[in-house]
């Protein structure tokens, strides 16, 4: 099998995962919603990047404490909506691998990262401007737990797993 470009995104714990998948379930459209809810970390890593990947992320996570995490707000995609992810683990882990990685960065991982779950996508802005005013009249601000980290390849459909890198 050809290589294939890498993504990186942190795991959540099993009952928010669920919360997330269900509100993907909800309100993404369904011929869309091929993936399970995630917070993507790198959207495009070469694939000449997998051993080194594997290594720093085992580093990042083994015998560490997964760091704190919230559902900090509701951010608008134009055409969809999405819950803003706070985490200053997950920021300087995500900072420490852009460095280790800067002359590879494709532009959309060398811009400053905007940590998020989305969970509507590819709907007429109207919608999710509805969807958005919605959510953000009972939204209160809620930890997430985060797993671990995790890489992907990416061949144009749903993501092959890689690897899995727990917390703790």
């Amino acid at each position: 099998m050809s290589a294939a470009p890498i993504i990186v995104t942190a795991l959540f714990g099993p009952v928010d995962q669920a919360w997330f998948d269900g509100l993907r379930k909800k309100y993404f459209p369904p011929e869309r919603n091929y993936l399970d809810a995630h917070l993507t970390m790198f959207h495009h890593l070469a694939p000449s990047l997998e051993a080194e990947l594997k290594q720093r992320l085992s580093a990042a996570t083994r015998g560490v404490k997964a760091p704190v995490a919230h559902a900090a707000g509701l951010l608008s995609l134009g055409e969809g909506t999405a819950y803003r992810i706070e985490s200053e683990g997950l920021e300087q882990i995500r900072a420490e691998l852009a460095e280790a990685f800067a002359p590879m960065l494709l532009p959309q991982d060398r811009a400053g990262w905007r940590p998020h779950v989305t969970i509507q996508n590819k709907v007429k802005p109207t919608e999710a401007k509805a969807l958005l005013k919605r959510l953000e009249g009972s939204f209160q601000r809620k930890p997430v737990a985060v797993a671990g980290l995790a890489s992907w390849y990416y061949r144009g459909g749903p993501w092959e797993p890689l690897s899995q890198h727990a917390f703790g």
